[in-house]
């Protein structure tokens, strides 16, 4: 007859090699799910315009965000991280990405939102590049499952302009 310890190891190895079939087969369900998250994004002042002392331009807006991300949420999904950044290109940098604001959401119910907001973080650009620069909007989100990897993806709201003169306020 086998020992005590002979039997505990073998249940628990049986037993740690079900579970990580289970979690092997739910981070695979994830693959059938094709999410089709909905944003838009207006810009409703331009609060602040600004040459900053160092040379640097910054800009204040009040912003209206407005998303459904539910079809994100699936039986494995923990929370979706997401934030909104600005994407501009200068002569110097094809690619500048400044994050506006942020919010990690946790259920599938708060993922369908309308929020008024001034920007969370500064916009800033290292240099006098924003003046009469188009932008696009970026919704950013990752998905953090419960077991298995983490998906991100974005949706592009393009079609924003800043003004081509400095407004202090």
């Amino acid at each position: 007859m086998h020992s005590f310890s002979y039997r505990a190891n073998a249940l628990l190895t049986f037993s740690l090699t079900i579970l990580a079939l289970m979690c092997a087969m739910a981070s695979l369900t994830d693959n059938f799910n094709s999410p089709s998250p909905t944003a838009t994004v207006q810009i409703l002042n331009v609060n602040r315009f600004q040459k900053r002392s160092n040379g640097d331009d910054e800009v204040a807006i009040t912003l209206n965000v407005s998303a459904d991300l539910q079809s994100l949420f699936t039986w494995n999904t923990k929370q979706v991280f997401v934030f909104l950044a600005a994407e501009y290109s200068t002569p110097t940098n094809t690619l500048n990405q400044v994050s506006l604001w942020d919010r990690i959401i946790p259920t599938k119910e708060e993922a369908k939102f309308s929020v008024k907001l001034k920007n969370k973080y500064k916009f800033i650009d290292q240099g006098s590049n924003l003046r009469g620069r188009d932008f696009n909007m970026t919704l950013h989100w990752h998905v953090m499952p419960k077991t298995g990897k983490m998906f991100a993806d974005k949706l592009v709201l393009p079609g924003f302009r800043l003004p081509e003169s400095y407004s202090y306020r």
